[in-house]
């Protein structure tokens, strides 16, 4: 399918307004760069000062991205109305000098643009025809224009036989290896979900193909512009699959003006720790039970110790000998202790209280006993002098730690991992214990999940920027008086209307204008602090996550406001839910809204029939997603006796002049086709521009190629327990042609 390129008057006459357009743009982007040289410019030390810049800057410094990249096809469309009216649609809203006109252009996100996505012949929405604009640069390249009012007799020479000609030249396109945005061709069922209420969890099913990742990041940009405040302010999380998907999408968003969220992968998100490791399937498996919550907080439990009854803790203190802290005494201290509900590291003070009361009183009753059995000789002062002495001692506060320590969440996860057993039963602990090596995503919620537990005793680091506020306080105190001891003598003996500069601030507020403010953006505050509480978390590949890893998310969003996207029929993961409810249940019940994309516009029918036949084999009902496209042109299959030389002869065949090509095969067959294939990108975070990939099922997931080449699909099926499922998912990865080679 050709759009038309001739240049008719219509293409002049849009050519001349989006050159206006791009003029204008030109004219914004300018003023927001002039306005951050001139904030940063700004020489005032004052805090609200300060703060006034920060937003500036910040404001300015987001328009700038969001001319940047609206710059790429910034205007797409155009509505005409039955009433006159008459809008361009874009990726941003563009305004001219005064704003109460109506903007020059309209963003996609706006309701006057709903109609360019969801009016059809049969409810025009007030449309007499609907524009569709293919720029090349900041060049008009064609027209297509839709009649939606039967009785309109005008005619541009643009008008399109078949409704869909935009969307299939946009699914016909070549590959680059990132995804692209879909503004342009959003359709109706993709547009009900991406404006779908922000409060709530929904959940948007798929099949491969159906758009479910697009959706989800047009719906955070939608979600982004709808609730601007309050989500700049909270920022929204994105948690995608792998390091490879993340690449894949990252562009999408800064495309659409949007740079306020936090992308990562489920090993990325405890704070300080960057997951590398890897998991057998049967020790992520285990991790990622729910079980191992009550798990980790027995071990823990465990960790709060007492001395054995026959044998008392000896304590050597330096001044006064030894003391001895027995069982009941460290019991009672820990019954007291645990009885407060505090986490394990918050808890510890008060442990550590009652076994210092203890032992002062015993270091009381042995220096102040009275020979003739009279009363203690020590007064309050004196046993009050002994208590802090105790307390100050490095010999009782090691013995403390002994039995009751103070840890970290990588401290005590990595104690469990050393010795599981008697934890798990045996033939899961030997698949779980390992003494040393980095940390693997299925640790991860271990990890957030230990920090829980423990709490976070920050009174020392409170107690320390006290003292710093106290510090300034007093510093900013000594410069008033200097200031009011310079006064002149003249005003000595009469009011002065001169005022100094103690008149019109006091030291705190002084202090305060030269603290150092913090000009890190929502998304980087919130990437460094594992409480931090999101405004809105998009989950791609949801049924691939651990019921351990749920845990963890559901942490970063007490207002339960997400959008889970995924295929349960996808679930390759050893320890995924698979199921919607299995997941959500134990956080909000039913009350989840579950919606289901049934058209596929990636899969041609002839490899989708293909791929659904795999599903068939292990589920017989098994309906595939329906496929829009069909090339005509059936997936090729070879046996070979040597499969890395097929597969590599495959590629140098198939490979597309424009375009990306991936071999997908077992984690096994990695080195020696890696080697066959030198061009090739390949490990654990492969560079997809390339024009060829070589990647495994899981690290496919969500992502689409030109041309696919399965290698060993048996050995795929065969790889695990969700095997069959890994392979669909290999098998309709390719937009264009698929081939299949597999060994002798």
């Amino acid at each position: 399918m050709e759009l038309s390129t001739g240049k008719s008057e219509e293409i002049r006459n849009e050519q001349r307004f989006i050159s206006e357009l791009y003029a204008r743009l030109d004219v914004l982007r300018e003023q927001a760069a002039a306005a951050v040289r001139a904030a940063l410019k700004d020489t005032g030390t004052g805090l609200q000062a300060r703060l006034e810049r920060d937003v500036l800057v910040a404001e300015q410094s987001g328009l700038l991205a969001a001319y940047d990249a609206g710059d790429n096809g910034l205007c797409f469309g155009r509505l005409a109305f039955r009433d006159g009216r008459d809008h361009h649609i874009g990726r941003i809203g563009i305004r001219d000098d005064d704003p109460d006109r109506t903007p020059l252009v309209v963003d996609w996100r706006a309701d006057i643009a709903r109609p360019f996505y969801l009016a059809t012949g049969h409810t025009p929405m007030g449309l007499a025809r609907r524009r569709h604009i293919t720029t090349k640069g900041r060049e008009v390249a064609a027209l297509h224009d839709e009649i939606l009012d039967l009785d309109d007799r005008t005619r541009t020479g643009h008008e399109g036989h078949d409704a869909d000609e935009v969307l299939l030249a946009a699914l016909d396109a070549a590959r680059t290896g990132r995804m692209h945005d879909i503004v342009q061709t959003i359709q109706a069922e993709q547009d009900r979900i991406i404006r779908a209420p922000r409060r709530g969890v929904l959940v948007v099913e798929g099949g491969p193909g159906t758009g479910k990742t697009a959706v989800a990041l047009h719906r955070a940009a939608y979600l982004l512009y709808a609730h601007r405040e309050q989500l700049a302010r909270r920022a929204v999380l994105i948690v995608g699959p792998n390091p490879a998907f993340l690449g894949y999408i990252g562009e999408v968003l800064p495309s659409l003006g949007e740079t306020g969220v936090l992308l990562a992968t489920p090993a990325e998100l405890f704070p300080g720790v960057r997951a590398t490791g890897t998991d057998s399937p049967e020790a992520a498996e285990i991790k990622g039970r729910a079980a191992m919550a009550d798990v980790l907080a027995r071990f823990l439990h465990d960790q709060q110790t007492v001395p054995p009854t026959e044998d008392p803790l000896r304590i050597d203190h330096e001044d006064y000998g030894t003391l001895l802290l027995d069982r009941n005494t460290a019991e009672d201290a820990r019954w007291d202790a645990r009885a407060t509900g505090l986490p394990h590291d918050l808890a510890r003070p008060r442990f550590a209280t009652r076994v210092i009361d203890a032992l002062t009183a015993q270091l009381a009753d042995r220096l102040g006993a009275d020979p003739l059995g009279g009363p203690n000789l020590l007064d309050p002062s004196d046993i009050a002098q002994l208590g802090k002495e105790i307390a100050a001692s490095a010999e009782v506060h090691a013995a403390i730690d002994e039995l009751w320590p103070t840890l970290t969440a990588q401290q005590l996860v990595a104690r469990f991992l050393a010795d599981p057993y008697g934890y798990l039963p045996d033939g899961e602990a030997e698949f779980v214990r390992r003494a040393s090596g980095p940390w693997t995503e299925a640790d991860v919620p271990l990890l957030d999940e230990a920090a829980e537990l423990l709490g976070e005793d920050d009174s020392a680091a409170r107690a320390a920027a006290e003292r710093a506020r106290a510090e300034r306080i007093a510093y900013a105190q000594g410069v008033l008086d200097v200031s009011y001891a310079s006064r002149t003598y003249e005003f000595e003996d009469e009011e002065s209307e001169v005022l100094a500069a103690h008149d019109v601030i006091d030291a705190e507020r002084f202090a305060e204008r030269h603290e150092e403010a913090d000009h890190r953006s929502a998304a980087e505050r919130a990437a460094a602090d594992r409480t931090w509480a999101f405004g809105h978390i998009i989950v791609d590949e949801a049924q691939e996550l651990s019921a351990m890893a749920w845990r963890l998310l559901m942490r970063r969003v007490p207002t339960r406001s997400m959008t889970l996207v995924g295929d349960p029929a996808q679930t390759g993961a050893p320890a995924g839910c698979g199921s919607w409810q299995d997941i959500l249940a134990p956080y909000v019940g039913d009350r989840y809204e579950h919606v289901r994309l049934g058209v596929n516009y990636r899969t041609p029918a002839e490899i989708m029939e293909v791929a659904a036949q795999v599903r068939r084999s292990d589920d017989p009902g098994f309906v595939p997603p329906r496929s829009i496209r069909s090339t005509g042109v059936p997936p090729w299959e070879a046996t070979a006796d040597d499969l890395t030389a097929a597969v590599a002869d495959a590629v140098a065949r198939e490979l597309p002049a424009e375009g990306r090509l991936a071999v997908i095969a077992p984690a096994g067959h990695h080195a020696s086709l890696a080697a066959a294939l030198p061009d090739a990108a390949h490990g654990p975070n492969p560079d997809l521009i390339r024009p060829v990939v070589l990647l495994d099922p899981r690290q496919a997931k969500g992502l689409e190629f030109d041309t696919v080449i399965v290698a060993d699909p048996d050995g795929i099926r065969g790889a695990g327990p969700h095997g069959v499922n890994d392979l669909y998912v290999a098998l309709t990865r390719a937009t264009q042609r698929l081939g299949i080679v597999r060994p002798a």
